[in-house]
């Protein structure tokens, strides 16, 4: 949750993780993104590489960024914002996940989410993976759906939303994320929208509780146990 799981940290102190994600990162940026693509405002840049990488999970717009810089006096243009968000995805420093109307069967445009590659990067430039630790759940599991070879996109259905849409080989499963299912209402909020959706594909919770929650054909999930294969979905 920490320092994600890059191979080449694993079996190393934490602040040997620091340096070698560092040293990733700075190369990353500098080659991959910087020089590629010509940038010349690198502290621009860094700004929106700060507020992506606090913000993963989370609902997000171009809009949000303007609205965010211009408190510091920095103005932007959408386009120059999208631009830079594609050349961080083009390094595979984080993936873009849209959003599908699941009504309509249409992807939305312009409010997606972002996920980061690895944590480890989230937690040298921004930090608090442990503290966030619904927003570092979430990434893990969508790292993970990625791996097992899902197509993902975020489900609208009305007013409310399902973390995760996931599609192979003609299968879709439904998964919402969420730490613990402290009470009614947290158990209301992420089994509500599973509920209102009128197909009879498998619909899952995950969350760390040890005890079982399902109810009414959802299935309640531990991630730990979906992580080590012994949950299989």
């Amino acid at each position: 949750m920490k320092y994600g799981a890059m191979p080449s940290t694993l079996g190393f102190n934490d602040n040997e993780k620091i340096k070698i994600f560092r040293d990733l990162y700075n190369s990353i940026i500098l080659k991959d993104v910087v020089q590629r693509n010509e940038i010349r405002d690198i502290d621009l840049l860094d700004r929106i590489v700060r507020f992506t990488m606090a913000n993963i999970g989370q609902l997000f717009s171009a809009k949000n960024i303007v609205n965010y810089l211009k408190k510091d006096k920095v103005s932007i243009s959408t386009k120059t914002i999208y631009n830079y968000l594609s050349y961080l995805e083009d390094a595979c420093l984080i993936n873009k996940v849209r959003r599908e109307d699941l009504i309509g069967k249409k992807l939305l445009n312009y409010i997606e989410k972002f996920y980061v590659v690895d944590l480890g990067f989230r937690q040298i430039i921004y930090g608090k993976n442990t503290e966030d630790i619904g927003q570092t759940l979430e990434n893990i599991v969508y790292n993970e759906l990625i791996r097992k070879g899902y197509d993902i996109t975020i489900g609208k259905l009305y007013e409310k939303e399902v973390d995760f849409v996931c599609k192979k080989n003609n299968k879709t499963i439904y998964i919402q994320v969420t730490y613990i299912l402290a009470d009614d209402n947290t158990i209301k909020r992420e089994f509500e929208p599973l509920g209102k959706i009128n197909d009879n594909y498998p619909k899952y919770v995950f969350s760390m509780d040890d005890f079982d929650r399902s109810r009414q054909g959802i299935k309640h999930v531990n991630i730990v146990d979906f992580l080590t294969g012994e949950m299989d979905i």
